[in-house]
């Protein structure tokens, strides 16, 4: 079974692709509390800290335009638009946690559950390019040396063969 925090990144996750899903189909009633709320529901006693979810979740929504803007240098070859929809809300997610969470989530975690995420909801290579995107993150914000992860996939990032394809289906609700 996933760690409660695990758990929580996933159902974070989620929540913000639907979100942002219903967003772009032009659902003007989709509202991130309500998305967080029905996907914590069915984990919650095995979540227990339900207010991770909800920080986390709302965190990134918050700064979603100002964490768009951070990750466009670190992928220039990329915009952001054109990251599928899952991997966008994984560099999210690990790029807040990596900058605005650094007291309470240390830099090798942040950068290794994104990692996770996009092995489990990503497409072939997401993983490698989160790694790598994340990986440059930590260098630029003074990080003293590469996470172990980023120096052995560092220049696949760097010049992917592919951009990460978009995924128009929900992620599944695995734990």
């Amino acid at each position: 079974m996933a760690s409660n925090r695990h758990l929580g990144r996933i159902i974070s996750l989620q929540s913000l692709y639907e979100y942002e899903f219903r967003n772009k189909a032009g659902d003007t009633s989709a509202d991130i509390d309500s998305i967080v709320a029905k996907n914590i529901e069915p984990y919650a006693k095995a979540l227990g800290d339900v207010d991770f979810v909800h920080d986390l979740a709302h965190g990134v929504f918050d700064e979603m335009e100002q964490l768009d803007k951070e990750l466009q240098p670190l992928a220039p070859e990329w915009p952001i638009s054109s990251i599928s929809s899952i991997d966008r809300n994984v560099l999210r997610i690990g790029l807040f946690e990596l900058t605005r969470r650094k007291d309470t989530v240390p830099p090798k975690v942040a950068i290794n559950e994104a990692v996770e995420l996009a092995k489990a909801f990503g497409s072939e290579n997401s993983s490698k390019f989160i790694n790598g995107v994340l990986g440059t993150a930590y260098r630029n914000i003074g990080g003293e040396e590469e996470p172990d992860n980023a120096k052995q996939e560092k220049s696949e990032a760097k010049e992917p063969e592919e951009a990460p394809a978009e995924k128009d289906e929900q992620p599944s609700e695995q734990a």
